[in-house]
């Protein structure tokens, strides 16, 4: 994702575009799977931890983020492609693999549409599947067996 792409989604998600804000976006946008906040400060090296934590923050609060409850070490946040904050037309499954402890996006399996019950109002959608990924079947098998 370009700066100035990074720079469209966040206006188009009521979030000023500055320079520490673009950087963060643009990480997110680099990698093909939700990344815990370690794993993005790894990715930057110029921003500070409580840097990088204001942003996702503030990403959050504007429905610029996805953030993933996996089940493993705590949280994982995705860049949301919805081309706007009140509509999150961005919903998809992931996937945790239980082996490595990375979860990865499911992008082409439909999230199935949950009927609420009158007066409940849906804020967001994590659909999670966990078990083994293509990359660790063989060495999971081995060792599990």
């Amino acid at each position: 994702m370009t700066e100035q792409e990074c720079t469209l989604l966040l206006e188009q998600h009521g979030v000023k575009p500055t320079a520490n804000r673009i950087i963060v976006a643009r990480a997110l946008a680099e990698v093909s799977r939700p990344l815990s906040l370690t794993e993005l400060e790894q990715r930057i090296m110029t921003i500070d931890k409580s840097g990088v934590f204001r942003a996702l923050t503030l990403f959050r609060e504007n429905h610029l983020v996805h953030v993933l409850e996996d089940g493993g070490d705590g949280v994982r946040y995705e860049l949301c492609h919805s081309s706007h904050a009140e509509h999150d037309d961005d919903i998809h499954a992931h996937f945790y693999c239980e082996h490595c402890r990375q979860t990865f996006c499911l992008e082409d399996c439909p999230v199935p549409e949950i009927m609420l019950p009158a007066g409940f109002f849906r804020q967001s959608v994590n659909y999670m599947v966990k078990g083994i990924c293509p990359q660790c079947g063989g060495s999971a098998r081995v060792q599990g067996s």
